[in-house]
């Protein structure tokens, strides 16, 4: 009888409030440990994950969730315990394992644009997610875009690259409030995901500011912890735009309150330059609100032909996309209407599959 495979995987982005690796990483772990899949599966983090899964190990221990974590607890663990193959989900992974290790590399803003980090954050990062893709046996990637930035600065092979579209997870609200009616010129603008600087916020609100004048009961939510680097200070732009009453920032929303935003929205606005996927324009595709973003090649590939697209610094245009959305009735229906062809692309349960493919076939090699 054929023994199961025994996948390590470290777990830390399953602690906390959950974001985008975590969300990703919990997709995966929810659909493995759910069925038959011959394999076991190992967890590692410094503290029990708060997520319910059936049939796993544990191994807590070590202090601190970051990269002397990582080097040196997590390295030590799994070299002491030798699974068949180690499963990084964010960018880096202990080095000096001694065993096959899959790596997922969402994007490389850090390497391809260093002046949006810290210096030492950047070099860590530049450092380490290096040295990760040069001693993994596969590279996991959502796009075709971030394989080819990973090929293009890092020099790594293609046939070390797996390209794996990310899922989409339906969000169910609890008793969302009713939006106000398409094109009454009374909506929300919503925006979603953490706040880097490449993401290009206080565009958005000077975007609203000058698509909003004459319609005082519009509003701009935000939600997303402010992260950028050098620091922008979101709710003086929008003192300085004269929207600061009609703009609520939120840091983190649970699950229940972010499907009842996304319930409210009138449009969705991601104005951001640099991405390795993007979630939060699909969700808000899948919640039936339009989307306005940033024409950029991984937008396009995500998207599709389902979003509405305007070019870097053109702020009018922007403002322009989020009026016709605010005050046309019929403006999102064409855009909308391609959005079921678009976000059938996207299933966790394939990417689930497929990363599972690409983990058992190294450990058996």
């Amino acid at each position: 009888m054929t023994s199961p495979v025994r996948i390590g995987v470290d777990a830390r982005e399953l602690l906390g409030e959950s974001t985008g690796v975590g969300r990703y990483l919990g997709e995966l772990m929810r659909r493995w440990t759910s069925g038959d899949t011959g394999c076991r599966f190992v967890l590692y983090a410094p503290a029990s994950p708060q997520v319910a899964l059936a049939a796993v190990e544990h191994r807590v221990g070590g202090r601190g969730t970051g990269t002397l974590w990582e080097q040196t607890w997590l390295r030590w663990t799994v070299k002491r315990d030798r699974p068949d193959v180690f499963f990084a989900p964010a960018y880096t992974a202990p080095l000096g394992t001694g065993v096959p290790v899959a790596v997922t590399v969402h994007d490389i803003s850090f390497i391809a644009h260093p002046e949006w980090f810290r210096v030492r954050e950047g070099a860590r990062r530049r450092w380490l997610t290096r040295r990760a893709a040069e001693t993994a046996a596969v590279i996991l990637t959502p796009s075709r875009f971030s394989r080819d930035e990973i090929r293009r600065h890092l020099r790594i092979d293609e046939g070390r690259i797996r390209v794996i579209p990310q899922g989409l997870t339906p969000r169910a609200a609890a008793a969302p409030r009713e939006p106000a009616p398409r094109g009454t010129g009374e909506g929300t603008v919503l925006y979603v995901g953490s706040v880097f600087n490449r993401r290009r916020v206080p565009d958005l609100i000077a975007a609203f500011a000058r698509a909003t004048p004459d319609l005082p009961r519009t509003r701009l939510v935000i939600v997303g912890d402010n992260r950028t680097w050098p620091p922008e200070d979101l709710r003086a732009f929008a003192r300085k735009e004269g929207i600061e009453r009609r703009t609520e920032f939120l840091d983190y929303v649970a699950d229940a309150q972010l499907a009842a935003l996304y319930a409210q929205a009138s449009v969705f606005a991601f104005l951001s330059e640099y991405e390795g996927f993007g979630f939060t324009p699909l969700e808000a595709l899948a919640a039936g609100v339009p989307a306005v973003l940033l024409d950029t090649p991984v937008a396009r590939e995500v998207c599709g032909d389902a979003a509405v697209y305007v070019a870097r610094d053109d702020i009018d245009g922007a403002a322009a996309a989020l009026r016709r959305f605010l005050t046309s009735p019929d403006a999102a229906s064409d855009t909308l209407g391609r959005a079921p062809a678009v976000l059938a692309r996207y299933s966790w349960d394939r990417t689930a599959a497929e990363t599972l493919d690409a983990l058992t076939r190294i450990a058996t090699r």
